[in-house]
């Protein structure tokens, strides 16, 4: 293992908590339906976050191995997580308003899991994001199959076990996952995206 242990699990801990459809739907879900069906959509979400990472990593494998295109990967990965940054602060207050309903009807575990895998794969922001993220962890997750397979590996069980917590206290703790405090927590997410972004373009120029 080439790469600090630190740096994955921070990633999967932080990307679990970027607010999307994907992150509504888990919490009502475990609301709604209880922990195990909320485990049976989380697993169909990460299936299709190994996809676009498979997707993203072979497509750009040429491009990640060129030692020469490390500085232009640095910018390109902060611009990817800049943009993204502000567009999730922009957005902060709608993505609160809106959040998804989920219909009364009866699903067994494989099609909870169908149900996220689609909601995730179909959106084109999760593709993109995993790309930044792919880029800007080029550098440190090391250039052979096997670490990018082991870093990447570790990126996912953090943001599994992390989405378990969430899970957990979904029903527990309801009143804090609604309303003003959601608004701080992705405010103070979309800022460590648009502070990162700043920072890695920064040491790429």
């Amino acid at each position: 293992m080439d790469f600090n242990l630190l740096t994955p699990i921070t990633i999967g801990f932080f990307t679990a908590f970027i607010m999307g459809p994907v992150f509504w739907v888990l919490l009502e879900t475990s609301i709604t339906k209880g922990f195990r069906a909320a485990v049976a959509f989380d697993l169909g979400v990460m299936f299709a976050d190994v996809c676009f990472i498979a997707v993203c990593y072979f497509g750009s494998i040429q491009l990640l191995e060129a030692e020469q295109n490390k500085q232009g990967l640095f910018v390109l990965g902060g611009t990817i997580l800049l943009v993204y940054g502000i567009f999730s602060f922009i957005n902060r207050n709608k993505k609160n308003k809106k959040q998804p309903k989920i219909k009364n009807f009866k699903e067994n575990y494989l099609g909870l899991a169908a149900k996220g895998f689609l909601l995730n794969i179909l959106n084109v922001g999760v593709f993109i994001f995993w790309g930044g993220v792919l880029i800007v962890s080029s550098p440190t997750s090391g250039k052979s199959f096997t670490s990018f397979v082991l870093f990447f590996s570790i990126v996912i069980l953090s943001y599994f076990i992390t989405d378990l917590l969430k899970i957990s206290v979904a029903n527990r703790f309801k009143s804090l996952l609604t309303g003003k405090g959601i608004v701080i927590v992705n405010s103070i997410i979309s800022l460590i995206l648009i502070i990162s972004g700043i920072v890695l373009i920064i040491k790429g120029s």
